[in-house]
């Protein structure tokens, strides 16, 4: 990859990820879910999750976008998950949280906010495969205090988070 650098002074203009911030929201044993009112994948449901803003924290960011997406007050518990979306030049952090009170609504990018059982989340209308991804790697340490954060999925799960882009 070629770098821009200033012939006169040196000065090098990086081009870097963004880093997008995010949280598996739980209550009583239920996702957060919002469908997104926004391109990309406008319709379809994802987590609450957005780009991190200048001078916050990754866990800070994700505590915002729960806010500005559903209006949920969230805990951050730990790190869930980091994710190389390198076709987008994204980082995507994740991490596993849980509402402080089951009050949440759609927020101006969201069309709708939902709690869902596992059964019932729309597999088949999730917006990204990082969803995907989170959701089930959850459900791997839901009940664990302690473990290694994920990193990108790969076999069966990568296969089957690849679908969501097909519908």
């Amino acid at each position: 990859m070629e770098r821009h650098v200033c012939v006169d002074c040196g000065w090098v203009h990086y081009d870097n990820p963004k880093i997008v911030v995010g949280s598996v929201v739980t209550y009583e044993g239920k996702f957060l879910l919002c469908k997104r009112a926004i391109n990309p994948r406008k319709g379809f449901w994802t987590l609450p999750a957005g780009y991190l803003e200048q001078n916050e924290t990754t866990a800070d960011g994700a505590m915002r976008e729960a806010f500005e997406e559903a209006n949920a007050k969230i805990r951050i518990r730990d790190l869930l998950a980091l994710y190389s979306v390198t076709h987008i030049s994204q980082v995507q952090i994740m991490y596993r949280a849980e509402l402080d009170n089951p009050e949440f609504s759609a927020g101006p990018e969201s069309l709708e906010v939902r709690l869902f059982e596992w059964s019932d989340i729309p597999w088949n209308d999730l917006a990204f495969p990082t969803v995907y991804w989170a959701l089930h790697q959850y459900r791997q340490i839901k009940d664990k205090d302690y473990f290694a954060p994920f990193a990108n999925a790969s076999g069966e799960m990568l296969e089957k988070s690849l679908e969501v882009l097909r519908r």
